[in-house]
């Protein structure tokens, strides 16, 4: 049988592996394929900050700077101003920022993580060194927390750029990071498959880079990409055949557990590539083929395999496990949301006594204790029916999810089993605290009952997250005015929160009913594979109004909720070391010097 390598592209938080790798893997290996996974995400975190890659940055740094020179008598005034900055960047005392980030990477994997400052203080030195790995690439912006690189010359939502990038070693850091990374380790592995998963917008160009590379590199190697991103884009990839035999063979939609050993089976000639289902590709004449769909059995698919992925190069003192209990979304109506996208239709659920089972079982086998379901909104069916079990079953973990603010929720024995079960943080989308709004969203929250949520929530020690958005199409200020003030008013039950402003993406319903919303939305066509569009409605705040809200939001009144670590899994991790809710070093308010960031001795030994 085939030999199969999954790849897991940048960018993501590089806190815990992503589940998409696991989950091929455990059935993948249950129909007997040899399986190879690479989170290349945090290995390339984990490379950058090496004396290697940073010394190999000076050399590029340089490199450019002397092809500056050599045409000197012909720059522009933006290359002269980018002269300037790589020649000021020659100054910089490079062993002094790698003996930052060797202990900087230290504390995000030890004990020392639990003492703020120094955890801060690590963040920072990793930002401070992207600076400088970002002006090799210039005009790249490379980020480590938050995931906001970007490449700016290239759109990941133009095709046309998406086919040139890979190709650009200027400014394309993710053709570096395949060339030393992705593609050392083909050449050892020697796959005959290869699985890249694209989860998010931003590991597009990461992704297609990748799978070019490795096309060119390795032509007999069968390449397939697969994931949300690449589910919701479906249509538009299935339009492109040039993007097909040159960035890679086939696309997986969907679900791939079984789609992805289908596959195998085709290639070692085992069934013909019509019968895997989920796949789109191209044959030998040039024609396209979109095969049929197929919705896997969640309660017949194994616990997620992570042998193989590098727990020791994640930036946490603990293991995160991300574990899934179900597919699709219970609620599925908000008019927002695209999530629905990535799926073919149907909410499924494992059985409850089946998630306890394999949450002992990942726990046992990883000897973990900190648990992140991943599920879009977890049922208040299974937050009544599980926390029981798992104190019966003495599991003995701590979890955290995302969740509705639920009138099913209310009785604090709920609250009391749930923190005894090991829930400690929850994060709700509120979306809007406005009737009128909360109706058009079809969120249909009960804001009373969203309090007495946050109430019990706090009166156990348990962490609420709350998020909103303003904007939605025909929103007031004054509406929009509602959801601040719920923040405002119930600050003391809420320990953190996060606004948004309103997207309109290209496969949520509010875009399938532009009429019934009064939206006048405006299509691109030169960014054909873009996600989202600009829209101006008829009444209400304008897009730019619920921007310029947001970012007011931001800088009048968030100062009660910044904090100092912002990852969701490290909060999560500092909630169950000091076991409450109430963590006043987290917050900058509590800390007069939080963004002081220069070096301490004490912090450097």
């Amino acid at each position: 049988m085939k030999k199969v390598m999954l790849i897991f592209p940048p960018e993501w938080v590089p806190t815990a592996p992503y589940l998409a790798l696991p989950s091929l893997a455990a059935v993948l290996r249950q129909n007997n394929i040899e399986t190879v996974l690479k989170d290349i995400n945090v290995e390339m975190y984990d490379h950058i900050f090496t004396p290697g890659f940073l010394l190999f940055i000076k050399g590029k740094i340089q490199d450019r700077l002397k092809e500056l020179k050599r045409n000197e008598a012909n720059l522009s005034a933006e290359d002269q101003e980018l002269k300037q900055m790589l020649s000021d960047y020659q100054h910089i005392d490079l062993d002094y920022h790698i003996q930052k980030v060797t202990r900087a990477k230290h504390i995000m994997r030890s004990e020392e993580f639990y003492e703020v400052e120094k955890s801060e203080w690590a963040l920072n030195a990793f930002r401070e060194v992207m600076e400088y790995v970002s002006v090799a690439y210039f005009p790249a912006s490379i980020q480590f927390y938050p995931v906001e690189s970007n490449l700016n010359i290239y759109r990941p939502w133009v095709s046309e750029d998406l086919l040139k990038v890979p190709f650009d070693n200027k400014v394309n850091v993710y053709a570096d990071i395949c060339r030393q990374l992705v593609l050392r380790s083909i050449k050892k592995e020697k796959p005959d498959v290869v699985g890249i998963s694209i989860g998010t917008p931003v590991q597009l160009m990461s992704g297609i880079t990748f799978a070019t590379l490795i096309k060119e590199a390795f032509p007999d190697i069968h390449v397939t990409v697969g994931g949300n991103i690449i589910t919701r884009l479906k249509d538009e990839f299935a339009k492109k055949p040039h993007f097909f035999g040159k960035a890679f063979d086939s696309m997986i939609t969907y679900e791939g557990e079984h789609a992805l050993v289908w596959l195998v089976e085709a290639l070692a000639g085992k069934r013909k590539m019509s019968e895997v289902s989920n796949l789109i590709y191209k044959d030998e004449e040039g024609q396209m083929h979109i095969n049929e769909t197929y919705q896997e059995r969640v309660d017949q698919l194994p616990a997620p395999d992570f042998d193989g992925m590098p727990w020791e190069k994640y930036f946490s003192p603990e293991k995160l496990v991300p574990y899934l209990g179900t597919r699709g979304c219970y609620w599925g109506k908000c008019t927002f949301c695209d999530h629905g996208a990535g799926y073919i239709d149907q909410f499924r659920a494992k059985h409850a006594d089946q998630i306890v089972d394999e949450l002992e079982y990942l726990k046992n086998k990883l000897n973990a204790k900190h648990f992140m379901f991943t599920d879009e909104s977890f049922p208040p069916a299974l937050f009544l029916k599980l926390p029981p079990m798992m104190v019966e079953r003495e599991l003995d973990i701590y979890w955290t999810t995302l969740i509705r603010f639920e009138s099913q929720l209310l009785e604090p024995e709920t609250w009391d089993m749930a923190h005894k079960a090991g829930c400690r943080s929850l994060y709700y989308g509120l979306e809007s605290a406005n009737e009128r709004i909360i109706k058009l969203v079809k969120k249909d929250t009960d804001i009373n009952a969203a309090k007495i949520n946050l109430e019990q929530a706090k009166r156990v020690g348990i962490w609420s997250h709350v998020m909103c958005f303003y904007g939605f199409p025909s929103e007031t200020e004054a509406e929009a005015e509602d959801t601040r003030q719920f923040l405002i008013d119930n600050q003391h039950q809420i320990p953190s929160v996060e606004m948004y402003f309103f997207v309109l993406y290209k496969n949520a319903p509010v875009m399938f009913a532009a009429d019934e919303y009064k939206i006048d939305v405006q299509v691109n066509p030169e960014h054909d594979l873009a996600l989202d569009y600009y829209y101006t409605p008829e009444s209400g705040q304008t897009t730019e109004e619920a921007m310029q809200r947001y970012e007011k939001f931001y800088q009048d009144d968030f100062n009660p909720w910044a904090l100092r670590i912002n990852a969701r899994e490290h909060v999560f991790l500092y909630i169950t070391k000091f076991g409450t809710s109430d963590l006043p070093q987290l917050y900058v308010k509590n800390n007069p010097e939080a963004h002081d960031h220069h070096l301490s001795p004490e912090v450097m030994m």
